[in-house]
């Protein structure tokens, strides 16, 4: 898939299904871990207004336009108070992880759809498109890298000790990391170099080719 804005100038309708997908995924993703938290009790998301399916709530601009660019982004981070949940390390784990499965689970019941065959083959390429763009959203932010979720779930794996470490290497060198993984370099960004064939065959899974 190339990147977004590549698409704009040489397919237009392309560029909109796909920024439609784009959208719907971000949402998904950024609800399940308002609504996770808001589940384990802490009230700050639905505070902040986050615990909805209104795209407007999510999109963060530098994520959304990270992925335009380079097509590997984020949505508005949900937060949430650590002190309100009963097991902070592990909520914390499961918030993170909400936004991941989300995706996933919203791909594989796409992908269902694009297996039944029902519509013509242009729906189940869209949905492809659709499926394709969940399951990216949700492997990139599986990367242990702050503030990506995966950052926040391998907190939970970790002994203390390291997790301890780690974290505090995150946090302060980890936006650096991140920017170093997304940028292009002679035309393709390590993160695509690292996940992008487990993007393809979790795809292909799905879809059944």
């Amino acid at each position: 898939m190339a990147a977004m804005l590549s698409i704009l100038f040489t397919s237009p309708l392309a560029f909109a299904i796909l920024a439609a997908g784009l959208l719907l995924a971000i949402t998904i993703h950024e609800f399940a871990h308002a609504w996770v938290a808001d589940r384990l009790g802490d009230p700050t998301p639905r505070v902040q207004g986050r615990v909805t399916l209104n795209p407007r709530a999510h999109l963060d601009p530098i994520g959304t336009m990270a992925i335009l660019i380079t097509r590997f982004g984020w949505g508005k981070p949900v937060q949430f108070d650590p002190y309100n949940l009963q097991d902070p390390l592990r909520d914390t784990a499961l918030i993170s992880l909400a936004g991941p499965a989300s995706n996933l689970v919203m791909a594989a019941l796409l992908g269902v759809v694009v297996r039944l065959a029902i519509f013509p083959e242009v729906v189940g390429l869209i949905l492809t498109y659709v499926i394709t763009i969940n399951v990216a959203l949700a492997l990139f932010n599986l990367i242990p890298i702050h503030p990506l979720d995966g950052s926040k779930i391998i907190l939970a794996l970790l002994p203390a000790e390291t997790a301890l470490e780690y974290d505090h290497f995150m946090r302060r060198y980890g936006i650096l990391v991140l920017i170093l993984l997304i940028l292009p370099w002679n035309g393709v960004s390590p993160a695509s170099q690292l996940i992008w064939p487990a993007i393809e065959k979790v795809v292909s899974l799905l879809v059944g080719f």
